[in-house]
């Protein structure tokens, strides 16, 4: 009786060798900082030679890390698509929780992206953290139902983004504390507070506040907000 043939070996195209590299990168890349990753720790995590890596990512670690730094750009682009049906505050609910399961699923890599410093790190590798903030903002200027904002509410926005990657530094340097859940529903409701602080002060951002208000529910995020605030304004009741 013979025995059965071995699998025939099936040679990999350009592409799918250049997704295998770039997928142990990856890996890499999501739990140690580029700084810490050698080209020869990325050949052992793909089974492969370190000049087949060079062949693939001729510019060495910076190409890699670069082409790593992209893909995982556009996985958090994917992050903030969501369509614009439901309550506002429950579809940024929604993308939070998939922009908190990203950081935690890369973490010591999201922290070096974020902090800077890296050895790796460029203008050219900003600018594709940049295009990550934009990327945000646009969404958030979508579900706020304003296509030019001015300079006022597009600071809020962009102060709002830098406040969720502070926050989700601190939350990984803390051991994940609170829990994600939890995380999410303080960053919206500090979006909320935001809002509602700036359209006291700006036409355009209590008008987007009333357009948002129509949408929510009485059981949602901002009624909730509303009444644990209550008790704060009657304190403040001779203040007025």
């Amino acid at each position: 009786m013979t025995s059965a043939a071995s699998p025939a070996y099936r040679r990999l195209s350009v592409e799918e060798r250049r997704g295998q590299l770039l997928e142990a990168a990856l890996g890499l890349f999501a739990h140690r900082a580029p700084e810490d990753v050698s080209l020869d720790d990325v050949a052992e995590a793909a089974g492969v030679s370190r000049p087949l890596v060079y062949r693939y990512f001729p510019g060495g670690k910076q190409q890699l890390y670069e082409a790593a730094l992209r893909s995982s750009a556009e996985a958090l682009n994917r992050c903030f698509a969501e369509p614009a049906e439901g309550p506002p505050t429950e579809r940024l609910g929604r993308v939070l929780d998939r922009y908190l399961a990203f950081v935690d699923g890369h973490d010591a890599g999201f922290s070096a992206l974020l902090r800077g410093g890296s050895v790796v790190e460029t203008a050219h590798t900003a600018a594709i953290v940049d295009e990550v903030r934009r990327a945000a903002a646009g969404q958030i200027f979508v579900h706020l139902g304003v296509e030019r904002p001015g300079g006022r509410l597009g600071m809020l926005v962009r102060t709002w983004i830098a406040a969720v990657e502070a926050a989700s530094l601190l939350w990984l340097g803390d051991g994940k504390r609170p829990d994600a859940g939890e995380l999410r529903d303080w960053l919206v409701d500090h979006l909320v507070a935001l809002l509602a602080a700036s359209s006291a002060r700006d036409p355009e951002t209590a008008e987007v506040v009333r357009r948002l208000l129509a949408q929510e529910t009485p059981d949602g995020p901002v009624a909730d907000l509303a009444r644990r605030l209550v008790p704060l304004a009657g304190e403040a009741g001779h203040l007025l």
